[in-house]
């Protein structure tokens, strides 16, 4: 390896009092990779911030185009640096007693991402041009027909890794899973308990519910869903269902289109329950889960594109403080039911940032609506097929509502109830 570096003039001998530590790293695909420790070095030079791309941004641009056909060509060194000729020797390092530093004349090629007139093709490594086709895998995911779908030599990974015996085995199979979370629903819920032995305060314990949460997120990734493309035009629905449950919260993203029946998820979110949470009721619950929901979902599709909340909250004052028999602050209820009757909507130019607007709301000020906004609120409904016809995964966030109302002299009184045959919960609310 470093032969063959020497011979393409990336590196030379040399004499210098600067000496790094390597080590050369056996990849996957057979090849040698030259690493080079340059920790002492950092430790004295100013802190650089590389201008490299942030893979989710490149990840959600890919996933606008929707393409049915896709290539890639790997360049090879398109992010380096070139060294100045008189910091050579600080960049020095040894191989089999010989003294070897960095030539400073680096190739130079083209960045821009979406136009490569053309580039040296020493730049480009052999086998690093693949595709045009319908199935690639890029940024370590694998796109294809207009989704992101977790690779099979991950899944397989995954699938073949022992039960763990102590927290570093535990961390690294959440470490190698995390990152496809997206994919999976429920995530957090199902590997809570095999983050509760990775902490520090906890003694590494493992017993039938790990065994039980690592069986089924492991049968999860191997019928993991794959994420449609971002699709923005008319006629598009942005459904957002959410759901409360025993455990924890859970929301995910789905888009439709006239002729579809159930649409592409986008994405699935969820986290436990944490601080004050668990005092809540189910209805504040719910709630919550909406409402983190909604903003989860605008670093998917924006903040300014209407959302369809499944199931329908019963929002009724907008204004008004939160319920005397509930244990949520004012300020919390404020921005909860401001952010569900915002996100209904559509393209109303005086509601530029509307989310950034309620997240950074001051504290101990209420969120409203002006008068004029009352009147251009719009609560679209549609009804929902029979629950008979859902799939088990939809029953989780069916919730069966009814309510009543009658005039009592000069007041109408009211009352509205919710059940979640799943959950097995009932809440009732009147005034």
């Amino acid at each position: 390896m470093i032969c063959k570096l020497e011979s393409q003039g990336v590196v030379s001998k040399a004499h210098s009092p600067f000496n790094s530590p390597i080590w050369p790293v056996h990849k996957s695909s057979g090849e040698w990779r030259l690493t080079v420790d340059y920790r002492a070095l950092n430790e004295v030079i100013p802190p650089l911030s590389a201008a490299v791309p942030d893979m989710l941004e490149l990840q959600y641009k890919l996933e606008s185009k929707a393409a049915k056909w896709y290539a890639t060509i790997d360049i090879a060194n398109a992010f380096s640096i070139p060294l100045a000729a008189e910091c050579r020797a600080q960049f020095a390092f040894t191989w089999r007693d010989v003294k070897y530093t960095f030539e400073p004349t680096a190739p130079e090629v083209e960045t821009q991402s979406n136009h490569l007139p053309w580039s040296d093709p020493d730049c480009t490594g052999k086998g690093k041009v693949k595709g045009p086709a319908q199935e690639i895998q890029f940024l370590g995911v694998k796109w294809q027909d207009g989704r992101h779908h977790i690779p099979t030599e991950v899944i397989n990974k995954i699938t073949t890794m022992p039960p763990p015996t102590i927290k570093k085995e535990t961390q690294a199979f959440l470490g190698s899973i995390v990152f496809w979370r997206m994919h999976i629903p429920m995530y957090s819920q199902i590997v809570r308990p095999l983050y509760l032995v990775t902490h520090k305060k906890n003694d590494f314990h493992w017993g039938p519910e790990q065994q039980g949460a690592f069986a089924h997120i492991t049968q999860e990734t191997v019928h993991a869903v794959a994420l449609g493309s971002v699709r923005i035009r008319p006629g598009v629905k942005n459904v957002l269902y959410s759901a409360a449950g025993n455990n924890g919260l859970s929301w995910s993203l789905w888009q439709k289109v006239p002729g579809e029946t159930w649409g592409r998820p986008l994405g699935f979110w969820g986290r436990s329950y944490r601080g004050s949470d668990a005092s809540y009721t189910p209805t504040e619950e719910e709630i919550l889960a909406a409402c983190e929901g909604v903003q989860a979902a605008s670093e998917v599709i924006g903040t300014e594109t209407q959302l369809l909340l499944v199931p329908q909250l019963p929002v009724l004052d907008v204004q008004g403080k939160v319920p005397s028999t509930y244990p949520t602050t004012d300020t919390s209820w404020s921005k909860w039911i401001a952010l569900m009757t915002q996100c209904t909507h559509i393209g109303n130019p005086n509601h530029p940032g509307i989310l950034e607007m309620i997240t950074n709301w001051p504290e101990g000020e209420t969120f409203g609506l002006s008068s004029e906004e009352e009147e251009e609120q719009v609560i679209r409904l549609e009804e929902a097929p029979p629950y008979n016809e859902l799939l088990d995964t939809e029953r989780q966030y069916a919730l069966f509502t009814d309510g009543s109302c009658r005039i009592v002299g000069a007041n109408r009184k009211w009352k509205a109830a919710v059940w979640s045959p799943i959950r097995q919960v009932a809440q009732a609310t009147k005034g």
